[in-house]
């Protein structure tokens, strides 16, 4: 299992590495922009004579050996101590929303699946629809609407009291919890039509048995693979949710800088989200692994 981890671990430096070059060579492009020379004054860590490459080593030499990401160009503070006061509310925001959708996608997926011809099976695969089809920012608004300004549940946006997160969380988990939700019934309606499934049936065993003891660690891996498949569209939702409800994160951090046009600061939030996203995937990749031995075995052949 060691040489797995590890083998997964050193597989991320590329990933990271070629997608951090991508858009710091994107972002930092010495064309005839009137802001070039101004952009080289204000880092350090560019020099116009210098190539590219030399410029990017230097910038991520900064960044992992030092943690320096260097100044914002709009009010010159230190883009480091920008990040570790935005970053505690952005994991707490990704926890809540982790939290709603897992904790409510499997158990739902299982009831759509055996309940699959009653009214609780249609209702839950309509709430599953409606989270595939709308837009987070559409989401949003709606439960803006209805539980801030009509139900005064919760607070219209920030971060100060402490049931802030619970709407946010809502809206970023929700579209989560539905492509799980659909992955665990459909796995969960495979498995019911297997073989072993049938021979515990004929023995007798209780459904509730033959559920949680031989159906359900089955449609972990396929829950996982989808959580993993819709990453991207959770990052995007956590940045469209972060700016919608002012959310003091490191998404609306990026919004703001773009629309400033501060470049260090949109650059210092694409690395941390490019780490995120690559770590996230080695965890996945490693529980799928915990969860089935012959990925491990396959992956080490």
């Amino acid at each position: 299992m060691l040489k797995y981890i590890f083998k997964r671990l050193f597989g991320l430096i590329p990933v990271i590495a070629g997608s951090t070059f991508i858009v710091y060579r994107i972002m930092f492009n010495p064309t005839k922009d009137r802001l070039w020379s101004w952009v080289c004054s204000c880092c350090v860590h560019m020099i116009p004579s210098d190539p590219i490459f030399t410029q990017y080593l230097r910038y991520i030499v900064g960044v992992f050996i030092e943690g320096d990401f260097g100044s914002s160009f709009r009010n010159n503070v230190s883009i480091t101590g920008e990040i570790m006061t935005r970053l505690p509310y952005t994991l707490l925001l990704s926890l809540a929303a982790l939290l709603f959708s897992l904790l409510l996608a499997l158990p739902m997926g299982v009831i759509a699946a055996v309940k699959r011809n009653t009214w609780i099976g249609k209702g839950s695969m309509l709430i599953a629809l409606i989270g595939i089809s709308m837009p987070v920012m559409w989401v949003g608004i709606l439960l803006v609407l209805f539980f801030s300004r009509h139900m005064s549940w919760a607070p219209l946006s920030g971060a100060a009291q402490w049931n802030s997160v619970i709407l946010p969380g809502i809206v970023l988990g929700y579209a989560m919890l539905s492509a799980m939700m659909l992955t665990a019934r459909s796995s969960m309606l495979d498995i019911m039509r297997t073989g072993y499934i049938r021979t515990a049936q004929a023995k007798g065993l209780s459904g509730g048995k033959i559920i949680f003891k031989h159906a359900l660690p089955n449609i972990i891996i396929p829950v996982l693979t989808s959580f993993k498949a819709h990453l991207g569209v959770y990052f995007t939702g956590l940045i469209i949710t972060e700016y919608l409800f002012s959310w003091p994160g490191i998404g609306r951090l990026m919004m703001q800088s773009i629309a400033a046009r501060d470049y260090p600061m949109i650059l210092a939030c694409i690395m941390i989200f490019i780490f995120f996203f690559a770590l996230i995937n080695f965890v996945i990749d490693i529980a799928k692994a915990f969860a089935d031995p012959r990925m491990r075995r396959e992956s080490l052949c």
